[in-house]
């Protein structure tokens, strides 16, 4: 008979108890910590936000210790400045919670860095699912993690055809925007005029924590199997542009530190040096949820906070295209469709317009309108690019011009079903290269 597993509520006091001894240990308790973490991994993900409210609620600096120490530090604020600094000093340490001396102690402890990543990746899942309240734990972890995530532990290193197997495979299997089926593939990006960066963290010494991919061409290329497919070679002129066309995070508890801006820059830096001929330097990204998570809701007239209307939307097509588009959908569904939304909604449901060059030409222009208007002006309830790759490049401080957004760009079923084949370049100016630099502090 198998061995019996603790239920989830006596697992989550278990992992309390645990947690409130290492906090308090001296050093980190190498030994408790693996208990910790076996037993950690074998709580079902569901009750995983319950663990960590109760962590919150049980380790955090209690509300009768807040007062009273704001209360002195207050009293010493009109001393003298040796007073005041050891008043503030004092009134640190009080505050300083046991659920962050726990995180403290996880990262001094061997292996206690990928725990941590792995415990912020949880929480960030259990917060895109509506978890609340765990605001200040994520951000404990996410201080801890950017101090250790500085420029002076990172290395930059380049995989080519001649890196190790395991660690060709690693990005072969972490290349999560344009996926391959095989090393073959990855082999190709490695080819002539391609370049593939990871910064390496020196108590992660075996894998990326980011990594990159960067075409050398002549030109800006328009759609990315110009890039990746198969009939894809070097320039036939020497190439005079830098397309990073793919950036993987491959530790999900590494979100939002601002890696990819410290890769960005250090990769340019080299291609800069190593390609005195290359002047231009953009992105051939892609545009996630343009149609599932931006276009198809308006279509159904779903209440949402875009800018963008379904009314705005009709008035960008002639009433030739309109009456082509109605007509399709009518073929589709056997049925005359009410209005232009409810025809557009049936026609981009399925990635077979592609495949109608009349369809094509009504919607070229409208689709990339709409396109322009998601990434370049749309903005979520803090004021930031609704689109996550447009608010990477945007927040770096390149620009998308009208004219950088592509039609066609990707026509793979998955590049149509998820952005009806739109692709974005994002253009960083010499000007930003060097404003990077002086605030990175390079």
């Amino acid at each position: 008979m198998g061995r019996k597993q603790k239920k989830p509520p006596v697992l989550i006091e278990a992992l309390v108890r645990m947690a409130e001894k290492i906090a308090g240990a001296p050093e980190a308790p190498e030994e408790l910590l693996e208990e910790a973490r076996k037993l950690y991994d074998q709580l079902p993900a569901e009750h995983e936000t319950q663990l960590f409210r109760r962590l919150v609620e049980v380790m955090e600096v209690p509300a009768e210790a807040v007062v009273p120490a704001l209360e002195e530090a207050q009293r010493a604020v009109a001393s003298d400045a040796v007073t005041r600094a050891e008043a503030l000093a004092t009134l640190r340490r009080r505050l300083t919670s046991r659920l962050h001396l726990l995180l403290e102690k996880m990262a001094d402890s061997p292996g206690g860095l990928r725990l941590l990543i792995g415990l912020r990746a949880d929480i960030l899942t259990a917060q895109r699912r509506g978890a609340g309240g765990l605001e200040g734990f994520e951000g404990d972890i996410a201080e801890l993690l950017t101090a250790w995530f500085r420029h002076g532990f990172l290395s930059l290193e380049e995989i080519t055809p001649r890196s190790p197997y395991q660690l060709i495979r690693y990005l072969k299997e972490r290349e999560l925007v344009h996926p391959m089926v095989s090393l073959e593939e990855m082999g190709r990006r490695l080819g002539a005029d391609r370049r593939c960066f990871g910064l390496f963290h020196c108590a992660m010494p075996d894998v990326p924590v980011v990594f990159i991919e960067v075409a050398l061409t002549s030109g800006i290329p328009r759609r990315i199997g110009a890039i990746i497919g198969p009939n894809a070679g070097p320039a036939e002129e020497e190439p005079d542009t830098a397309v990073f066309y793919s950036i993987n995070n491959t530790q999900n508890g590494l979100a939002g530190l601002g890696l990819g801006k410290v890769l960005v820059y250090r990769v340019t830096e080299i291609l800069r040096r190593d390609n005195p001929n290359v002047k231009t330097y953009v992105t051939l990204s892609p545009i996630p949820g343009l149609w599932p998570r931006y276009l198809r809701p308006i279509l159904e007239g779903k209440a949402t906070t875009f800018g963008l209307t379904a009314a705005q939307i009709e008035e960008m097509f002639s009433q030739k295209s309109r009456e082509l588009i109605v007509a399709r959908a009518a073929a589709i569904g056997g049925r005359t469709p009410g209005s232009l939304s409810s025809a557009l909604l049936t026609v981009l449901s399925g990635p077979s317009w592609f495949d109608d060059p009349a369809l094509v030409r009504a919607l070229r222009k409208p689709l990339t309108e709409i396109a322009y208007i998601h990434i370049a002006k749309e903005r979520d309830a803090r004021g930031r690019p609704l689109n996550p790759v447009a608010n990477f490049h945007l927040s770096n401080g390149a620009v998308v011009p009208r004219k950088m957004v592509h039609f066609g760009a990707n026509t793979t079923q998955r590049g149509l079903e998820d952005s009806c084949g739109l692709m974005a370049s994002y253009v960083y100016s010499q000007q930003w290269f060097q404003a990077l630099r002086r605030n990175l502090g390079i």
